[in-house]
């Protein structure tokens, strides 16, 4: 059929074996020999060559039957032709069986492959799962892969002759614990003597002879249990030194990130994401009774019970202030603590990081937490439900958030408030009442458990224990005190507290002095457990043991709350947001949804528009209104004070002398005052009247109180420039000196000043006599109006009176004692009796209307006497010095009027401006009044609007956040 030993024998060969062995191997039809491609095609029946399939040649020879079996050896006497072929089929035969030998031997080492793998993948399936831990490793350490040296970090691990050498002698433990069965087992039947059936080896069976007595045998079994514990003491020992390698490693690739090696954008870390939203939530009010449930790990305990130390433990820092036997922890403080390549604090509302390797950086950070406590309590109280919100970053910290409370207390002592104790237990339920919420209950173990109050505290809140964690403090004390150790162990297994919790831990928090650093702390703690009888008899097991222990308890627990919860929440907030937003829309259809920050930035652009029209006033308008306000403040000194008493001198060189005194002495003391007075009232007025042009002009009423507290504010902080005074005194002073009436339109200004003035003093003189004598004949008449008694008096003696001024025309403004004396006796003829003080006070009205009436004459007959004044006519029977007077005062008004404008224009209306923005700064600075001022349900719909989306929106990165860590 074909060369013996062609490759095409030999594919076909090697084909067969395959095939008998049930190992198909396809070799590419191209890669054969051409005599082996052309059997190939003869054999499938297929005449072309080139469209041939590609099959196994195991199809072809199916048995070793096709093939020729070898002749016998011909006789000499038969053919060459014969003994060629023979010859050949049994080299062909040979070579067969050889490579049979060879995939044998290949089937075998595929099988022995096959049981290698499966042997590794049950030894991979013994190891523990840690999947759960890829969070400790962030994606970009991966990405630095490239960039660290692998062969420096495996020369730092250990060797493997090490790690044996910290491996138990397994067969000992195997020993030991053989004989420990046997024991009880012979204890349990009663025979002392072990049967050989209970030991496997020969060894154990001599060994249980009656020479063990019970005290060798418990000897024997504490030397066990020391083994054992030593056993794992070197575990954790080991485990320890290898998280602090590992810790070193993460810090300096975390440094390596923080220094932009990969030039990409830094996001919150989801520790951080969490505790935002935790703060908003703390801000947070709604009237839709959307609570907040999201979960935080809230420490409670009794006072210095050591919540604050077991914190700082956690923490891994003294970052808390500390005092000896007083309350400390005045106000709720969370901590958000989280990995980080540096040891560092901060404060939400703070740029400023403390370095906590740094000793005067962690006596700032108590220093500034304290501070913080006192302010946040109000007057006349001891603890603030106020929340302080503080970070910790660090390498190698437990990712979660804490809630320091102030401490459990029983009695109110002196110096605190007498509602401290309700209040913290209001505070306390307040969070512990969210049902998503870890409540870590300490109780301080040096003391009597019956002491204890925050346990019962913690029953309620909490009765089946689902979310509570005991944590036992002071554990070294407490086994040096307690008389039976037992007791402890009854504690930390529940049974003695009415309490349910998840877990019970035993911690050492030190030995009590402040000075002690956290890392000689945990040595104290370790050496304590490692020699405590309570471990040593089995009281307290090992997981039980030392805060690191309860920091990867509490954060488990705590993120697992978070991944059953979380999503629910985000649910609650997201209908509440719809709620909210069905509100807006009904009620305010057409508005902006503004909150208050944004309605006060909009009021006081208002404000400030309103105080920059100030500027826009004309001089013409300012000077008018000044001089108006000014004479209607000082009209009636002018006219009571200084013109009366001076024109009832009757004598024109006195007339002038007296103005002349009175005027400067007026100048001196009243007038610049006055005149600031009404200057700085007109510019109250004109702010208000600009501010109430604004309102008219659709603007929203929901600043009504906001621009009336500023404008308050403004003008009560505002003070007139003092200098101002002085020289408003000196114009004034000499304006008053001038007498010199240049031109006829100024003395007709004069006069009709003078006319209106005195008009209007006799219009209210005649007003008064009117009030004073009751209504006349025609009023009585008409109106059915009568006189009282006293009026009937007023009436008699008025008319008496009158008579007397008509006789005599000239009189006098004072009248006499004998004229009072005629009067009275007058009107008794006539049967009236009157007190002569009551004359006095008629003669005075009547006198003054008489004298008005009079000077209004004198005044008409001045018109023309400007020629006279003009050339000084002495000797004129015309003397017009009355109107120089009120050309004098009516020169002054408008002077003073112009002075004040270019004060106000210049000078005070910026200064306003000035006190403006400063109060409206105070305000934007001081929420508490902002809210106070800027009220509504339109603002606090707006308001609850916004921080149910912010909150939402951060839910939901957070969420986001949390699956791609899963």
């Amino acid at each position: 059929m074909f060369r013996v030993g062609s490759k095409a024998a030999c594919m076909a060969c090697r084909n067969l074996v395959a095939t008998n062995m049930g190992v198909r191997f396809r070799v590419p039809l191209q890669k054969l020999h051409p005599l082996s491609r052309a059997i190939h095609h003869r054999y499938s029946g297929n005449t072309n060559p080139q469209r041939a399939p590609h099959r196994t040649a195991a199809r072809y020879f199916t048995s070793m039957s096709r093939l020729p079996m070898r002749q016998p050896k011909p006789s000499p006497g038969s053919g060459g032709r014969n003994y060629q072929q023979h010859r050949g089929f049994w080299v062909a035969r040979l070579a067969a069986r050889l490579l049979k030998l060879r995939y044998i031997l290949l089937g075998t080492a595929v099988g022995g492959g096959y049981t290698a793998k499966k042997t590794y993948e049950e030894w991979k399936d013994m190891f523990p799962d840690l999947s759960e831990y890829n969070w400790v490793i962030p994606d970009f350490v991966w990405e630095l892969s490239e960039q660290i040296d692998l062969d420096k970090i495996a020369k730092a691990l250990p060797e493997m002759e090490e790690i044996a050498k910290l491996l138990p002698d397994f067969d000992k433990i195997g020993e030991n614990f053989t004989f420990l069965k046997s024991l009880l087992s012979s204890e349990t039947t009663g025979d002392p003597q072990l049967k050989a059936s209970d030991t496997p080896t020969t060894v154990l069976q001599e060994s249980s002879d009656k020479q063990y007595k019970k005290s060798s045998d418990k000897e024997k079994v504490d030397q066990l249990q020391e083994e054992l514990l030593r056993t794992q003491l070197k575990y954790q020992r080991m485990l320890e030194r290898l998280e602090k390698e590992n810790k070193e490693l993460r810090k300096v690739v975390l440094q390596k990130d923080d220094k932009g090696i990969h030039q990409r954008k830094v996001k919150k870390s989801l520790i951080d994401l969490y505790s935002e939203v935790l703060d908003i939530l703390s801000d947070y009010d709604s009237n839709y009774n959307t609570q907040d449930h999201l979960p935080r790990v809230v420490v409670v305990g009794d006072q210095s019970a050591g919540k604050t130390s077991v914190l700082e433990m956690i923490a891994q820092a003294r970052i808390f202030p500390r005092g000896s036997g007083e309350m400390m922890t005045r106000s709720p403080v969370k901590v958000t603590l989280s990995e980080g390549p540096h040891h560092v604090a901060m404060f939400k509302d703070s740029g400023r990081e403390f370095d906590l390797n740094k000793e005067e950086d962690l006596a700032a950070l108590r220093h500034e937490i304290e501070l913080r406590m006192r302010k946040s309590v109000k007057e006349g109280q001891t603890v603030s439900s106020e929340t302080i919100s503080l970070s910790v970053k660090g390498p190698g910290i437990q990712r979660m958030v804490l809630v320091d409370l102030p401490g459990v207390i029983s009695t109110v002592t002196t110096g605190m408030a007498t509602d401290t104790k309700e209040t913290i237990f209001s505070i306390s339920k307040a969070y512990m009442q969210n049902p998503n919420a870890i409540i870590l209950c300490i109780q301080d173990g040096s003391v009597d458990a019956e002491r204890s109050i925050v346990t019962d505290l913690v029953s309620q809140m909490d009765p089946q224990g689902k979310r509570t964690i005991f944590v036992l403090t002071k554990v070294d004390l407490a086994e040096k005190n307690l008389a039976s150790p037992s007791r402890i162990q009854q504690i930390v297994e529940g049974k003695l507290f009415p309490m349910k919790a998840l877990g019970y831990f035993a911690v050492v928090t030190g030995k009590g002095s402040s000075a002690e650093s956290i890392d000689s702390i945990k040595d104290y703690e370790e050496d304590f457990f490692q020699n405590s009888r309570l471990l040593r008899e089995g009281m307290l097991k090992a997981h039980q043991a030392t805060t690191k222990n309860l920091s990867l308890a509490v954060s488990d627990c705590f993120w697992k709350m978070v991944r059953e919860s979380v999503e629910q929440q985000a649910d609650v907030f997201k209908a509440s947001r719809f709620n909210l937003e069905t509100e807006w829309k009904n009620n305010y259809p057409r508005l902006r949804e503004l909150d208050r920050n944004e309605l006060y930035e909009k009021a006081k652009n208002e404000i400030l528009d309103e105080v920059i029209s100030l500027s826009q006033v004309t001089p013409q308008h300012w000077e008018s209104i000044l001089q108006k306000k000014l004479w209607e403040r000082v009209s009636t000194h002018v006219i009571e004070n200084i013109y009366l008493p001076a024109a009832q001198t009757m004598d024109s060189g006195t007339f002038n002398t007296t103005v002349d005194i009175k005027l400067k002495q007026w100048t001196d003391k009243q007038l610049p005052h006055k005149a600031l007075e009404v200057a700085w009232e007109t510019l109250q007025e004109e702010f208000a009247r600009f501010m109430a042009e604004y309102k008219g002009k659709d603007q929203d009423d929901i600043f009504d109180k906001l621009k009336e507290a500023v404008k308050d504010e403004s003008i009560k902080r505002h003070k007139w420039n003092e200098r101002a005074m002085d020289s408003l005194r000196v114009i004034q002073h000499n304006t008053l000196e001038d007498r010199s009436i240049t031109d006829k339109p100024q003395w007709d200004a004069a006069i009709q000043f003078m006319e209106e003035t005195l008009q209007s003093r006799l219009k209210d003189t005649e007003s008064v006599i009117r009030d004073m004598v009751g209504p006349d004949w025609k009023e009585r008449w008409m109106n059915w109006k009568n006189r009282s008694p006293e009026q009937h008096i007023r009436n008699e003696t008025k008319n008496e009176l009158e008579r007397l001024l008509k006789l005599h025309d000239e009189h006098t403004a004072y009248l006499a004692n004998d004229e009072v004396t005629t009067v009275r006796k007058n009107l008794e003829a006539r049967s009236v009796e009157v007190d002569p003080i009551l004359i006095k006070d008629t003669w005075h009205q009547l006198y003054r209307r008489h004298f008005l009436q009079k000077a209004l004459s004198h005044c008409n007959l001045c018109k023309r006497g400007f020629y006279y004044y003009q050339r000084h006519f002495v000797d004129s029977e015309l003397e017009c010095n009355d109107v120089v007077l009120f050309w004098r005062i009516q020169r002054m008004l408008g002077i003073t009027a112009n002075t004040l404008r270019q004060q106000l224009t210049n000078t005070e209306v910026r200064r306003l401006e000035k006190n403006v923005k400063e109060v409206l700064e105070d305000i934007g600075e001081d929420s508490e009044k902002k809210t106070q001022l800027i009220t509504g349900r339109r603002v606090q719909l707006a308001e609850d609007l916004k921080k149910v989306r912010e909150i939402q929106e951060k839910l939901e990165a957070f969420i986001e956040a949390l699956h791609k860590e899963k």
